[in-house]
């Protein structure tokens, strides 16, 4: 399986970069395994900073609203009941809760391969000889990406560097990935998927073979 390469300056090389087939040209029969990698990423940032008060939490109340008899009225010993407006709340979240979803390393290594898989079926990939930013610009990264045609792209590298994170941060719906970090999420997200040289061979050793 091969998929053309391109310069940094985004002209096609003569060339072609070959794909490890155990990674990018896996038979995808059911996306059961890409749905739970892909809800597993999302639950596992999601915050839990939402938290409600119970009963004894909720200020006032302490005195109790109305004589126990002669009323004609319900009891209460409380303004702050759960069913009293303004009162508390039963079984609300406690900023507590954890929502975090395991799988094994076998399973994500799959999932990963499954994604990429389906991408390269697409003609998504896409293989240049490297991707970095050496002044830290904006306006450099701007003009590496409009020359390759990039829109809502997923740029894979080998190594990340301060100058190159700096210059694609305010660069809207490109993101940029280490290669050891790649994941279902943001491969299935991207338009295209951009692999330097010395990253698609850190994918290749990372996913290749029966790992």
């Amino acid at each position: 399986m091969a998929v053309p390469t391109y310069t940094k300056a985004g002209a096609k090389a003569a060339t072609a970069a070959k794909l490890d087939k155990s990674v990018f040209g896996l038979e995808v029969r059911s996306h059961e395994l890409l749905k739970q990698a892909y809800t597993a990423y999302l639950a596992n940032g999601r915050t839990n900073n939402a938290r409600t008060l119970k009963r004894g939490e909720v200020s006032g109340g302490g005195r109790k609203p109305w004589k126990q008899k002669g009323t004609g009225r319900a009891r209460f010993g409380s303004i702050r009941v759960p069913i009293w407006r303004g009162g508390g709340i039963t079984f609300g979240p406690t900023g507590s809760e954890n929502y975090s979803k395991g799988l094994s390393t076998k399973m994500k290594r799959t999932a990963i391969k499954q994604a990429l898989s389906l991408a390269a079926a697409e003609n998504k990939l896409m293989v240049i000889d490297a991707f970095e930013v050496k002044d830290g610009k904006t306006a450099s990264a701007l003009k590496l990406t409009n020359k390759l045609g990039l829109k809502k792209a997923l740029i894979v590298i080998d190594e990340k560097t301060p100058e190159t994170v700096r210059s694609m941060n305010n660069i809207q719906d490109i993101n940029l990935i280490d290669a050891r970090y790649l994941n279902v999420f943001d491969v299935m997200n991207a338009n295209t998927i951009v692999f330097t040289a010395k990253s698609l061979t850190v994918v290749n050793e990372w996913l290749g073979g029966d790992k």
